[in-house]
């Protein structure tokens, strides 16, 4: 079996990231500690994939803990924006001050789909990569994705980000509707976290 070690850093100042991947290692029984309880600072995401600011982050986030640490790195993807926000989808949230307020990224996208046109469609996906990083520099990466299509108004109090508008296919719910463990059984973040185990167990 391929070793993490009893604390793994998850290199993350989002707090509902946070919460995800905490319930997900949960029966796994390895400690979680947060990137702010250690005061790691967020380094800047200069990659161009999902998986490279994944491992960006990761990487930092072993270096200075010097512990395994693993990163999440995702975000929502529109067709009829040509794959926007994507792994601008944090950004996009970014009010004039600098602070997130996904209410806002959320309008932004809805304008931009209504200025697409409805010819143009509301299909869209959620992708997440994981990092798993080693403190000598080991590093492996897993991406996971979950389609369906976005709704307006957002619906729901559950989740984070974008959730409350994206509704993923065969079901009528939006993220931001579903109970946790629904929407865990599903995510793009569970798709990828499954690749993770398999890994894991080998």
């Amino acid at each position: 079996m391929n070793a993490v070690g009893p604390k793994l850093v998850i290199a993350t100042h989002n707090e509902g990231k946070l919460r995800e991947i905490r319930a997900l290692m949960a029966p796994f029984g390895i400690e979680c500690l947060g990137a702010a309880e250690l005061d790691l600072p967020e380094p800047e995401e200069t990659g161009t994939s999902f998986v490279a600011n994944a491992e960006l982050k990761a990487r930092a986030a072993a270096d200075l803990a010097g512990l395994p640490a693993l990163s999440d790195d995702s975000g929502l993807s529109v067709d009829a924006l040509n794959g926007e926000p994507g792994i601008h989808s944090a950004r996009w949230a970014e009010d004039e001050a600098g602070k997130r307020d996904f209410g806002h990224a959320m309008q932004k996208v809805e304008e931009a789909l209504q200025a697409a046109g409805p010819e143009s469609g509301r299909d869209a996906h959620f992708t997440c990569a994981l990092s798993l990083a080693w403190p000598d520099g080991r590093i492996e990466s897993f991406e996971g994705k979950v389609f369906g299509h976005l709704v307006w108004p957002p619906r729901g109090d559950n989740g984070f980000g974008y959730d409350p508008v994206f509704v993923p296919h065969g079901h009528e719910e939006t993220f931001g509707e579903m109970e946790p463990a629904a929407k865990h059984a599903m995510s793009h973040r569970a798709k990828a976290f499954e690749q993770l185990v398999q890994w894991l167990a080998t």
